[in-house]
């Protein structure tokens, strides 16, 4: 394991997070010198110092085993996490330590949750930076990092394996030397897409620059208090859902099919299992928010619906309407669309629809057999054949998901929540969603919870932006076989 290596590439990552608090910090200045400029100015200098040290005084090298890639992978997520909270901290406000921590944590990992009670109270500086983070980490620190470096294949092929997951044989099939330009154009190209689609629409340059970043993270910081509510536009909520759903797509199939015109991602059964699911989820909805007399009329329900439904499922978490007082069957829905989660190769959470497709097709294999016990069934993914250690991950992960989201439904009751807070708190950390239910709804915040509460989702925010198994390696990783 060579430390002084990792040191070197973890530097380079600290380094992009300087970059953007210095982007911040621009913006700050374009507005006045306000509150946050002060905050932001030490914040990056300290990072970006931190950042250089181990450039300065480690040479490069080509190589990077897999135990370094894993090293390089984690620490870089959690040291980004803990100089990301820099700026809170300095600027003080509803910014204690475990709330800067938690905003912080809930910015790298996507996940969009918050303390704050009054969004729109911070600068536009700091509000920039805390979208920032989304960003960044939505590309992931290591794809990032991989920018700077020089042609190194076997570097990229063994930290893509890590951090661009992907189980579909029918994903795109990107050389390893083409994965860093394929993700990066797709995901600043969305970027771009999205904030001249919301201007158009209606939102101010500001926050529709804010908006398409968290959209294309799939992470949901907003910088209005009611979230999307606050706009009450159609023309806004529906280039929301367009984006928060090309945002949960592969996006090497989605790169094939704008560039390459490849309908590769139009004819993959996981796509069309997805998109499926998900119109039927949203129309049940609709059809239960109708019924129950919560919304007065069929296109009101519909609206809301779709638009929720698309928030959730792509783990953005932005919102319309109060999902808490929604009737059950709904609730029950946009809960299980957090544990679904979107599809491998994007930047949503959960434990992903090729899982679960896999998950499907193994169970109607199983019980195939039942009836026909001398049947071999191989599981298949359009024309191609699973490999079955790639099944046995899939259902690994599921179980490991779930497992230690049960965990920390547990860990988190005992501090005061009843239980439905805390099943939902505990779901959409692990799934990277956002809001929860009650007073962490989708028009709530987390500021009510015990920092040991905080920090036990923190984790699980950790655990499900890293797939698990990731960050589950820091405590393998330095021992020797």
């Amino acid at each position: 394991m060579n430390i002084k290596l990792i040191a070197r590439y973890i530097g380079i990552a600290l380094l992009f997070n300087a970059l953007f608090m210095f982007i911040s910090l621009g913006v700050s200045a374009l507005n006045g010198f306000d509150s946050s400029f002060s905050p932001l100015l030490l914040s990056a200098l300290i990072t970006a110092m931190v950042g250089c040290f181990p450039l300065i005084f480690v040479r490069g090298q080509d190589d990077v085993n897999l135990r370094e890639g894993f090293a390089i992978t984690i620490f870089s997520w959690i040291l980004s996490c803990i100089f990301g909270m820099l700026p809170y901290v300095m600027w003080g406000g509803e910014f204690t330590l475990p709330n800067a921590w938690y905003e912080s944590v809930s910015g790298y990992t996507t996940t969009g949750g918050t303390i704050l009670r009054d969004v729109e109270a911070l600068p536009k500086g700091l509000l920039f930076w805390r979208s920032s983070t989304h960003f960044i980490g939505g590309m992931g620190v290591m794809v990032f990092m991989l920018l700077v470096l020089p042609s190194m294949s076997t570097f990229r092929m063994r930290i893509s394996k890590i951090e661009i997951s992907s189980i579909s044989k029918d994903n795109y099939r990107y050389r390893s030397k083409e994965t860093v330009r394929v993700i990066a154009s797709t995901y600043v190209g969305i970027t771009v897409a999205g904030t001249i689609a919301l201007m158009v629409a209606g939102m101010s340059f500001f926050d529709a620059v804010n908006h398409a970043m968290s959209i294309v993270s799939t992470g949901g910081f907003s910088t209005r208090n009611v979230s999307i509510l606050y706009y009450d536009s159609l023309p806004i909520e529906i280039v929301c859902i367009v984006l928060m759903y090309v945002s949960t797509l592969h996006f090497g199939m989605v790169y094939a099919l704008i560039v390459k015109r490849s309908t590769a991602l139009l004819k993959s059964p996981v796509f069309r299992y997805f998109m499926g699911f998900c119109i039927v989820m949203s129309l049940l909805i609709g059809l239960d928010l109708k019924a129950s007399g919560q919304i007065a009329t069929y296109g009101e329900a519909m609206r809301q619906s779709f638009f929720q439904y698309a928030s959730i499922v792509s783990s953005t978490g932005f919102a319309t309407a109060d999902t808490s007082v929604w009737p059950l069957f709904s609730i029950f829905l946009l809960l299980f669309a957090m544990f679904h989660g979107g599809c491998s190769g994007s930047t949503c959470g959960g434990v992903k629809a090729d899982r679960m497709w896999i998950f499907y097709k193994v169970l109607k294999n199983n019980i195939f057999k039942q009836l026909h016990p001398n049947a071999v069934i191989p599981v298949k993914v359009g024309d191609h054949t699973i490999d079955p250690s790639v099944i046995r991950s899939a259902i690994l992960y599921i179980v490991a998901f779930t497992l230690i989201f049960i965990v920390g439904v547990l860990l988190i009751s005992l501090t005061g929540p009843d239980f439905e807070e805390s099943f939902a708190a505990s779901l959409t950390s692990m799934g990277n969603v956002g809001p929860g239910l009650g007073a962490s709804g989708s028009m709530g915040n987390f500021s009510h919870f015990t920092p040991f509460a905080k920090v036990v989702m923190t984790i699980e925010m950790l655990l499900g932006r890293l797939e698990i198994y990731s960050l589950l390696m820091l405590f393998f990783i330095f021992k020797k076989v």
